[in-house]
């Protein structure tokens, strides 16, 4: 009886044992919970293992000296949060991500609560959440035009951490491969008015690859450039709920092959700013699509506070009436147009019932006298007609779907938009 006894003792304790290290084990298959976890600074390299879920913890650095590598079909999943709790994967100065994807095995990056598994293109809970985590942060040594130096902080993450610091002199610098990417449901705030882009390249290189990326239902922008001289490609931005791509201080690399996809609370589909401090130069956008979407109050275009680039073969559709290409009335836009600082080629545009392609209603200058925000106003004839200086047509109106510019959107048929069927794919 008491060896009856004890052996039932035993098989209660083993049953007891197993059952706790069940629910311990988020992977099922006996490991560690927390070796799937990243968290804090890395300081060496470290690889990932794409048949396992991802989970970021917080405030994510690939430091200095360091490569982080992804391989192709990896899901990372980020902890919600805000402020100074925000979860964001971020290649400081110096780091490298390697993260190649494929179009048959994309990386994903998006969060806890999105119930995709390993080996999925889509889960099946959220639609176009916002705000569920942070995003993607690349700081690179390139050139950036602030005020008051050669380097800045970045925006989404605290002053106090020295880990956002991105510009330097470097216009060759390398912060790795970005290649075949979603960012999901990103944009946390990290305090008033601040929140996270979901793919920031802050002063990045020309040694780096970025081509393949995509960004769904970010609170903020959906990609932005502050400086820097990487080139980019084929990038979509779908449902953003503030500017698609966004441009500052002085980027001067070229985006090609890229759409942007309004969604209902979207502002700018492009919000192009120029230098902040005395470093000038010009960015390109070759082969552009803009997509509106019924009700967006958001332009198709800003150019803002001394603008300067090319913006050539854009194509763009769906937007409702009284919505524009402008030019702000803040700082020298006026100006950059007129010198040929800031030029337009091959713009077409299906017109929305209600408006005009000339008279200043799809293209819009709202410059005033010496740049200010009171002033006269001086709006450029030739502008408000979708004309050069000196008269000569970059924009003509076009019937939907007898475009002969803006990007091949073939390319994109790996997304989460493609999937979800968004206008335009």
């Amino acid at each position: 009886m008491k060896i009856f006894k004890l052996n039932l003792l035993l098989l209660a304790s083993m049953f007891l044992f197993v059952a706790c290290s069940d629910d311990d084990d988020s992977t099922g298959d006996g490991a560690d919970p927390d070796q799937y976890v990243l968290s804090g600074v890395y300081t060496s390299d470290i690889s990932l293992d794409a048949n396992h879920i991802w989970t970021i913890r917080g405030r994510v650095y690939v430091s200095s000296g360091a490569t982080m590598t992804i391989p192709a079909g990896t899901i990372l999943k980020a902890e919600g949060g805000t402020g100074t709790n925000a979860s964001f994967l971020c290649v400081a100065q110096g780091g490298k991500l390697i993260a190649n994807g494929t179009a048959s095995a994309p990386i994903i990056m998006t969060s806890v609560a999105d119930d995709i598994q390993p080996g999925q293109l889509v889960g099946s809970n959220l639609t176009l959440q916002q705000g569920l985590w942070g995003g993607l942060i690349v700081l690179g040594n390139a050139p950036i035009s602030v005020s008051g130096g050669a380097t800045a902080q970045i925006e989404g993450i605290p002053a106090s951490d020295t880990n956002g610091l991105y510009g330097g002199s470097d216009a060759s610098d390398n912060s790795g491969t970005y290649n075949y990417i979603s960012v999901r449901h990103g944009g946390t705030s990290i305090g008033e008015g601040n929140e996270i882009n979901g793919v920031t390249f802050g002063g990045v290189g020309t040694g780096t690859t970025v081509s393949n990326i995509e960004v769904v239902a970010n609170v903020d922008d959906g990609i932005e450039f502050f400086g820097g001289t990487v080139n980019a490609s084929n990038l979509l931005v779908w449902a953003q709920g503030d500017d698609g791509l966004d441009i500052d201080q002085s980027y001067s690399g070229t985006v090609s092959n890229s759409m942007v996809i309004l969604g209902a609370n979207s502002d700018h589909a492009l919000e192009i700013d120029g230098p902040e401090g005395t470093m000038e130069d010009t960015y390109t956008l070759n082969n552009i699509t803009l997509v509106g979407a019924d009700g967006v109050v958001g332009d198709y275009a800003d150019f803002r506070s001394y603008a300067m680039g090319a913006n050539n073969n854009i194509y763009a559709f769906n937007f409702p009436a009284g919505n524009d290409f402008e030019l702000d009335y803040r700082r020298d836009v006026q100006a950059h147009f007129l010198s040929g600082e800031l030029s337009f080629s091959n713009i077409q545009v299906v017109v929305p019932s209600g408006d005009s392609l000339t008279g200043g209603q799809i293209f819009n200058d709202t410059t005033r006298e010496g740049g200010s925000s009171t002033g006269t106003p001086t709006p450029n004839a030739d502008f408000n007609d979708g004309k050069n200086p000196g008269g000569s047509s970059f924009a003509s109106s076009v019937a939907a779907g007898s475009q002969t510019v803006g990007a091949d959107a073939s390319v994109f048929s790996w997304t989460l938009a493609a999937a979800r069927g968004a206008t335009g794919l």
